[in-house]
């Protein structure tokens, strides 16, 4: 069974807390620190640990830092785009506002980009900072360009949204340290299971409004909205599974670099999140 829902973790690597110094050949379902044999991993027999990586082990510090700064680049790109989208805004021929060309090609390449190099850390199987970074950055780009423009009509909803994201994570921070809830394996098949099913339905949503003009789950309608905040609870108890993967990395001692993996996967949540936070703001404030 998927240990996560969130497709950062869902594709780890079991052996990749082998490629330390510390903790050789632990894996998540095997306790710290035990070995499983000498022939496991080339190059990790009696005598040859000071030919592996000596990268120390991950702590929470790593997270905690590296979530920091993915955060940090996504806040300062996603607040200047934001400050400079709502001034390309530009009137048609009927006096209504519209976004300009730039403006689409800021929205669209963000949302380009930021899927692109998602893929490409998802499918490469390793921890990158720059990568990481750039898909911050890429993200703050995309988010706030639509933040942007929801803030020449709705304004403050862009600080709104954002509070509600950090006060959610916060949150869900608090409930996991604390056990008051905790992730069993039956949280973790259903928490997969509804972010599957959101997933289908989404796409159904999209086929439908593109090809019918029926959008019954993104038109602001009382059903909208509750579908929103369906969503916006199955992101928050994303975040358990989240830290539950964070927590495994560090207790498999892997090298301290894949604190960037980490941070990668909560970045996709919070992004998530904030999103689904921002839709049913303006389905409110509408």
């Amino acid at each position: 069974m998927r240990s996560s829902s969130n497709p950062a973790f869902r594709n780890l690597p079991r052996g990749a807390a082998a490629t330390g110094q510390y903790g050789p050949n632990v894996g998540f379902d095997q306790p710290y620190g035990q070995p499983q044999g000498q022939g496991g991993v080339p190059g990790y027999g009696p005598g040859q640990m000071g030919t592996a990586s000596a990268d120390r082990p991950m702590t929470v510090d790593d997270v905690v830092i590296k979530t920091g700064m993915s955060l940090g680049v996504a806040l300062v790109v996603g607040v200047l785009t934001a400050v400079w989208a709502q001034s390309q805004l530009v009137r048609d021929s009927l006096g209504r506002l519209s976004p300009s060309g730039p403006l689409l090609g800021a929205l669209i390449g963000g949302l380009v980009v930021g899927l692109v190099v998602s893929l490409v850390i998802i499918f490469k199987q390793k921890p990158s900072g720059p990568l990481t970074l750039v898909y911050s950055g890429a993200e703050g780009l995309f988010l706030g360009a639509l933040s942007g423009l929801f803030e020449v009509f709705l304004p403050g909803i862009a600080l709104q949204a954002l509070i509600g994201t950090a006060g959610v994570f916060v949150a869900m921070l608090v409930v996991y340290k604390t056990g008051a809830v905790k992730v069993t394996p039956k949280l973790t098949k259903w928490i997969v299971g509804a972010v599957a099913g959101v997933a289908i339905l989404m796409l159904v949503n999209l086929v439908t409004a593109v090809f019918f003009g029926f959008n019954p789950l993104r038109d602001g309608s009382p059903l909208a909205i509750v579908f929103s905040l369906v969503v916006i609870g199955i992101a928050a108890f994303s975040f358990l599974l989240d830290f539950d993967q964070a927590d495994k990395m560090i207790r498999a001692g892997m090298p301290s670099k894949w604190a960037w993996y980490a941070a990668f996967g909560l970045m996709t949540t919070l992004v998530w999140l904030y999103l689904e936070i921002l839709r049913l703001l303006s389905y409110l404030r509408d």
